[in-house]
């Protein structure tokens, strides 16, 4: 195995690690074992636990990040909001080991987390409401508390349903993420019976969704 192999490989097995136990609960001596390797053998390519740590995090961060960008360019606002709130749920169901260490307290030094992720989100989601908003003939500057409160919303629920799955229970994520749309778009007064996305999975438009809406 090369180095670079090594140190991939070391990456892949510091995340399964972290995802299990946590920072504090991993062990260099757990994870250089997994691995097949000796303990120096990690401290060559990270320095020790936090350095490799950090690696980790850094780059679920960035997936992250791309996935909820990338969802939030294109489309009209409810489209955006839902590909967003689908986009993030995914994110949790298919790379569950990456979540599960975001949502963790960093360690000292850290200088991107899962709160910093949140707070660029809310700007990107704010931005689309203040759109929506002025549609609307509502005020603008208000868009900024809508945007904290849906990105919470969506970020505690998508905590909540990890935890359904790990069960294997609860909705599925199209469920979810319609029900979540449905509180953000509507409100309570008006909720609808039975929500549905916009798009299926096949992006072909839903003969469900509501007319006439932004």
């Amino acid at each position: 195995m090369t180095g670079k192999e090594r140190r991939e490989q070391l990456v892949s097995i510091g995340r399964e690690v972290f995802a299990e136990r946590g920072f504090d609960g991993a062990s260099v001596e757990e994870i250089a074992a997994r691995a097949g390797v000796s303990k120096p053998v990690v401290y060559e390519h990270f320095g020790g636990k936090e350095g490799l740590y950090a690696v980790v995090v850094d780059r679920e961060m960035l997936r992250l990040e791309k996935i909820v960008t990338e969802s939030l360019k294109t489309g009209r606002s409810r489209v955006r909001i839902e590909q967003a709130v689908l986009a993030l749920l995914t994110y949790v169901e298919e790379d569950t080991d990456g979540f599960q260490i975001l949502v963790r307290d960093m360690q000292p030094g850290q200088d991107r987390t899962y709160s910093t992720l949140l707070n660029d989100a809310v700007a990107q989601v704010s931005h689309i409401l203040a759109q929506a908003f002025i549609r609307s003939g509502l005020d603008p500057d208000n868009a900024v508390l809508y945007g904290q409160a849906l990105v919470g919303m969506v970020s505690m629920t998508a905590q909540w349903w990890l935890d359904e799955r790990l069960e294997e229970r609860g909705p599925s994520k199209e469920q979810v993420a319609a029900h979540i749309v449905n509180l953000c778009w509507n409100g309570l007064a008006g909720m609808e019976a039975d929500p549905q996305l916009t798009k299926n999975l096949n992006n072909e438009p839903s003969t469900l969704g509501r007319e006439g809406e932004n």
